[in-house]
């Protein structure tokens, strides 16, 4: 699977920038939630999402055996190392210890991302060390 250029990706992501915050929501410029943007970037940059999106839950502390977002983004994206996560990469963060990765961003360069966070709607912001030392998993988003 050979990725998009990044350079796509951050252009469609920074489309994004202002989305008010709407839990569950998936509208440029209406509303969005983490994971409504990731699917709103997929949409614009690869095609249709390829199956909807089950019910989920916003507890960031939700533990349990799976990764089911991390399992979803598998199917469809190449995986790298989240060390080795370059400009134009999805990231989820593990926002607790033991939780699963339930939040969602686009790294915009080696020191920034972009995502949606409640009351704040659609920002870019330094990728800090607390933020990069919940990056859980990385992944690309693939050439239509």
């Amino acid at each position: 699977m050979t990725p998009t250029d990044p350079a796509v990706v951050i252009a469609v992501a920074r489309s994004w920038l202002g989305t008010p915050y709407h839990d569950h929501a998936s509208l440029k410029g209406v509303g969005c939630d983490c994971l409504g943007l990731a699917r709103g970037i997929w949409r614009e940059v690869v095609g249709p999402e390829p199956f909807p999106i089950p019910p989920y839950s916003r507890d960031w502390g939700e533990s349990g055996p799976r990764e089911v977002l991390a399992e979803g983004a598998r199917s469809m994206m190449p995986e790298v190392a989240p060390a080795n996560a370059s400009t134009g990469a999805l990231i989820l963060f593990r926002m607790m210890p033991r939780a699963v990765a339930k939040h969602v961003g686009i790294l915009t360069s080696p020191d920034t991302f972009l995502h949606a966070y409640e009351r704040l709607g659609v920002i870019e912001e330094p990728l800090t060390p607390i933020w990069r030392r919940r990056i859980a998993f990385a992944f690309l988003f693939p050439q239509r």
